[in-house]
């Protein structure tokens, strides 16, 4: 094994959980998740060449490949008809057969950015991991003002759908 394929290997398993992130919110059931995760990988060797360090940090990079192979992947499903939404299936990671099964509101919370387009879905996943609007930015090929104001839609069509049963449940 050459010093490339060692700096490849120590940096995918240092960031291995964006690979299983990914794949989880963009494929159902275990199988399918593998299959995504390791087709995610593959393409990161593949591009990995093309990773340059003083113009993003590795992490970065990652998400923004895995994420165009899960996009390409999530139209492909609905080009077959294979198209599900997401549930909290879908987010259970390698070992988390022991975590509290979610609340209702997170299962709604699921359910919400299961209905997104692949590009949203794509910009919550890194909201929700605390990713600055730069580096969402940088991912996914938008501006600063895009991702803002994209997060701000989102934000305001789910508080909509999550006050809105809450409501009529009241009447």
């Amino acid at each position: 094994m050459n010093d490339h394929q060692r700096q490849f290997e120590a940096l995918l398993q240092e960031h291995r959980g964006i690979v299983f992130k990914v794949a989880s919110v963009y494929a159902h059931g275990r199988e399918n998740r593998n299959d995504l995760a390791q087709e995610i990988a593959v393409q990161l060797w593949r591009s990995f060449a093309s990773f340059d360090a003083a113009r993003a940090k590795f992490s970065t990079w990652m998400y923004r490949v895995a994420l165009n192979v899960a996009i390409s992947h999530a139209r492909q499903v609905a080009r077959d008809g294979r198209l599900e939404p997401l549930d909290a299936a879908h987010l259970e990671l390698p070992g988390d057969a022991d975590v509290v099964q979610p609340d209702e509101r997170l299962a709604a919370l699921y359910t919400f950015i299961g209905r997104l387009d692949p590009l949203n879905r794509a910009l919550i996943l890194l909201y929700l991991e605390d990713r600055s609007h730069a580096e969402i930015a940088q991912v996914l090929g938008i501006s600063e003002t895009n991702v803002a104001t994209k997060i701000g839609r989102i934000k305001h069509k789910l508080r909509g759908q999550m006050i809105a049963p809450a409501d009529t449940a009241r009447a």
